[in-house]
């Protein structure tokens, strides 16, 4: 099994309370950890104009999770993700090469760093 660094990206619906868009951040969170990904960083980058209307939205929050799993789980983790109705986008990144791991670690340190 072999495990890589990812980056995930997704969007909550803006209509959501705060108590249901920190369940969907610990819902997130629990998936990557039960299917043996360690979390890295957590980013909350807010709320955000979307380049375009999804599902009658224009605006959504943003979330970043640097984290390294298994290769395998990341199929999981598209399910899970693809099927979640608050859920308006998402994206993985995988980082493979020695440049791309050293951005990633960039990424992290700065994610981590207190503002």
């Amino acid at each position: 099994m072999r495990i890589r660094n990812y980056e995930t990206m997704f969007i909550v619906k803006p209509t959501l309370t705060e108590e249901e868009i920190q369940g969907q951040i610990n819902g997130v969170k629990e998936l990557i950890t039960t299917n043996g990904g360690e979390i890295s960083a957590f980013q909350d980058v807010g709320m955000r104009q979307l380049a375009y209307q999804i599902e009658k939205n224009d605006r959504g929050y943003y979330y970043v999770i640097y984290f390294k799993s298994p290769t395998d789980s990341i199929t999981e983790l598209e399910r899970n993700f693809n099927i979640n109705e608050n859920m308006l986008r998402h994206m993985f990144i995988k980082f493979e090469s020695k440049k791309e791991l050293k951005n990633w670690e960039g990424m992290v340190q700065k994610a981590t760093k207190p503002e």
